[in-house]
């Protein structure tokens, strides 16, 4: 994760999530299993998807940035999910100069998946499909990989997925150039004092 603090707000960029790459173990609704995300299910979950919001914490009273207002971009490429976010809120600024964002997470649900077994016991969940339901910024709460909420949504339960992962976290702060400090002319005034001198 690369952040970079400018004139116009905090701008965060970097990988939400690696496709094809295994995780360490973790807790899901099929039980302890390693987790793999299929290469195209961001993609398609993106096509699919409406706005999108970043919230720090999970904590989806404030709303940082979204999808629907151009603070957020996000895309799949041959790496994973990747997202470019601009930070306006001037606590959230402060927090990421002093370097204590802390990673990534996000929020999926309407999983579909298939199960692998492995040599030592612990399966392989294949993520196939997902719909992506928020991302958020690490800042309080430890950067535990998974946890499970349910949401009541148009009256019906909703299981929602959490996934993050620490990550190398690079901040920049530009700072605005120092203004020169304009030194006074006052070439007029010494060139009337000579005219005077030489006048006597």
């Amino acid at each position: 994760m690369k952040i970079e603090v400018r004139a116009d707000g905090a701008h965060i960029e970097g990988y939400v999530n690696v496709t094809e790459k295994k995780s360490r173990p973790v807790i899901t609704p099929r039980g302890k299993v390693i987790e793999v995300i299929e290469e195209r299910a961001f993609e398609r979950a993106l096509e699919r998807a409406g706005n999108i919001t970043v919230t720090v914490d999970h904590d989806k009273t404030h709303i940082y940035a979204s999808t629907d207002d151009g603070t957020l971009e996000l895309y799949e490429d041959s790496i994973g999910l990747h997202a470019d976010v601009l930070i306006t809120d001037e606590n959230l600024i402060e927090l990421a100069k002093q370097g204590k964002i802390k990673g990534w997470s996000f929020g999926m649900y309407n999983v579909k998946d298939k199960m692998e077994e492995r040599a030592d016991g612990l399966q392989i969940r294949c993520v196939k499909e997902l719909d992506l339901d928020h991302l958020t910024l690490v800042v309080n709460k430890q950067p535990i990989y998974s946890a499970t909420s349910v949401e009541l949504r148009a009256e019906e339960n909703v299981d929602i997925e959490e996934r993050a992962v620490e990550q190398k976290i690079k901040v920049m702060v530009e700072t605005p150039p120092k203004e020169e400090k304009k030194q006074y002319d006052n070439s007029d005034y010494h060139n009337r004092i000579q005219k005077l001198k030489s006048a006597k």
